[in-house]
């Protein structure tokens, strides 16, 4: 049961508690209990990772200080998992120096509690924390009915997220895998380069595959906690430039200088890209207005994104 999936007539929260103490648990569960969420209970790590193989909870409240597997590396191998990584983990522990602190938020947990816990707070963060995944969630679900083929890596080049439609481009096709996304070594250079530049000056990037085909990635910018977005598309498909010039009757620049308007690049972005002066740039734009019967670059924009997007 996943976030996204869940069965519609289920509409309980569902929280693992994953700690070593019989007292916390029984008191964690009851105070989550009285407010509507369903909790699943482990003692260690070993038994929590089995369960997640079988159920996807809304939230995870996990000790720091367990025997044997300790909840920061446990988090940490949570996060490695493509299928868990969006689960939001909140820490429980006595452990309230900073140090210990900044070890949770470093493995990949989202809140810290520290113990003895309050039910109040432990409900009110518990709540926060499920609606901002929910929230996200939902976002990406969107992203993906309306078609869009976005991943976002860590900048290691870790997949942290992807929609399906970027997952059925990207793999199984060799390489490293993620969960259910492939990147070979190259892509993950390359992905990992793009945050050491200018936005502006990043191109799309085409990759060969000879088992499953060329893919081509385009870098969108960075996002949230330092995640790069990429928009994955079909590298056998014409690219959004071609389908502008043979769509609305554009030449070959003319469609390359609206292709990155409709980017959101500057006039002086588009010419250091295409290596044109900006008044260039702007006479381009000029004959682009006319030919779409356009006024300005926001309408022209517009209809580029609905021409590129409707292929």
């Amino acid at each position: 049961m996943r976030l996204a999936d869940r069965d519609r007539d289920h509409d309980r929260d569902i929280a693992l508690v994953v700690d070593d103490s019989p007292e916390t648990l029984s008191f964690m569960t009851d105070a989550l209990e009285e407010s509507g969420i369903s909790v699943l209970v482990a003692r260690d790590a070993g038994t929590a990772l089995t369960l997640l193989g079988r159920v996807t909870p809304d939230v995870i409240l996990l000790d720091a200080v367990m025997p044997g597997l300790n909840g920061f590396e446990t988090c940490r191998r949570l996060k490695q998992d493509h299928r868990l990584s969006q689960i939001p983990v909140i820490f429980m522990t006595g452990l309230s120096d900073t140090e210990n602190v900044v070890k949770g938020l470093r493995a990949g947990g989202v809140d810290y509690l520290t113990k003895p816990i309050a039910p109040d707070e432990l409900l009110a963060r518990v709540g926060v924390h499920i609606a901002n995944a929910r929230i996200t969630q939902s976002a990406r679900d969107a992203l993906d009915v309306t078609g869009r083929s976005v991943i976002a890596v860590a900048s290691d080049g870790s997949v942290v997220w992807s929609t399906p439609h970027a997952a059925a481009l990207l793999g199984p096709a060799g390489g490293a895998r993620d969960g259910d996304v492939v990147l070979d070594p190259a892509m993950r250079q390359w992905m990992v380069a793009c945050a050491e530049r200018a936005l502006s000056a990043v191109q799309p990037r085409r990759f060969e595959r000879p088992a499953r085909g060329a893919v081509e990635l385009s870098y969108l910018g960075r996002h949230g906690l330092g995640e790069l977005l990429f928009r994955v598309s079909d590298g056998a498909a014409a690219s959004p430039a071609q389908r502008l010039q043979t769509r609305l009757q554009l030449t070959a620049r003319e469609a390359e200088v609206l292709n990155w308007l409709a980017q959101g690049k500057s006039n002086r972005d588009i010419g250091a890209i295409l290596s044109l002066s900006p008044r260039t740039v702007n006479k381009h734009l000029e004959q682009i207005y006319v030919k779409l019967e356009v006024e300005n670059r926001t309408a022209a924009a517009v209809l580029a994104i609905r021409t590129i997007e409707g292929a």
